[in-house]
């Protein structure tokens, strides 16, 4: 169904590979397409409950494919009246940055395991996630202030809000690269592994944890948390209180607390 990745969904666990190894995955035309409509996809599919992004081959992915660049170029040097090419250009950057947001808005938690390069828009990918982690000698790199460009596509706005805000600074003023272990120094990334065999087993172990607990209040804890980080204390309060309001006594609470005095796994539905 998809050409620039895959989807496996196994124990209510979806793995989303990128998968134009050839191309150190590199996001084509088609990636930005293909994207929302399998975030999408994975959100209404009842059999899955959290999402692991990975990347094919030696690395995660090396960002923006280079070809859309020139597509740019020759979309500004068109005879069309300027107004209407910025308007169009405005149009496409705010379709990019769509791709990612439907990752933060799906609501099964999503994590990205990263390993090799991770550059320019796999930064923006990755921040977009709710969890993230990588081998010791991955590769971060905030690389758009190196081509001219103004970070555009969310890690600007995101990763100020999990590093600390003159780190994401640095590293989008400098276009400096670190590697896995640093990332986790900053908490760009929640643990780091020696080898991508480690890493894998941790991130599915993770994953594992996440899709047993009830769907429903993972769904709600993850809406909570984003709704949070955007509102102050009090509005965020008032927020949840009206969404334990509506969902508080579910069947998956009867279900947990008759496991939980039964002394068995629970078993929730979809």
């Amino acid at each position: 169904m998809y050409t620039t990745f895959s989807i496996d969904i196994q124990n209510h666990i979806a793995i989303l590979t990128l998968n134009q190894p050839d191309r150190a995955n590199a996001m084509t035309r088609a990636f930005w397409e293909e994207m929302p409509q399998a975030m999408h996809e994975l959100d209404e599919n009842a059999d899955c409950r959290v999402i692991i992004i990975r990347g094919a081959g030696k690395h995660f992915s090396a960002g923006i494919d280079l070809s859309m660049l020139a597509e740019i170029q020759q979309m500004m040097s068109s005879k069309e009246e300027t107004g209407r090419i910025r308007e169009k250009l405005r149009r496409w950057i705010l379709s990019l940055q769509d791709a990612f947001s439907a990752i933060e808005k799906c609501r099964k938690p999503t994590l990205a395991m990263i390993h090799g390069a991770c550059i320019g828009g796999a930064i923006d990918l990755i921040t977009a996630c709710d969890m993230r982690y990588a081998t010791e000698d991955a590769r971060f790199c905030v690389k758009e202030i190196d081509l001219a460009i103004v970070a555009d596509v969310g890690t600007l706005q995101r990763l100020p809000r999990i590093v600390s805000e003159g780190i994401a600074r640095e590293l989008a003023f400098t276009g400096k690269t670190i590697s896995g272990k640093e990332a986790a120094t900053i908490h760009l990334v929640n643990s780091v592994y020696p080898t991508q065999e480690a890493l894998q087993t941790a991130v599915v172990e993770i994953a594992t944890q996440i899709a047993s607990k009830s769907p429903l209040a993972i769904r709600g804890t993850k809406e909570v948390l984003n709704y949070s980080r955007d509102h102050n204390t009090h509005d965020s309060l008032n927020y949840v209180a009206t969404w334990n309001s509506a969902m508080l006594f579910s069947q998956d609470t009867a279900e947990a607390m008759m496991a939980n005095t039964q002394k068995r796994t629970p078993n929730f539905q979809g």
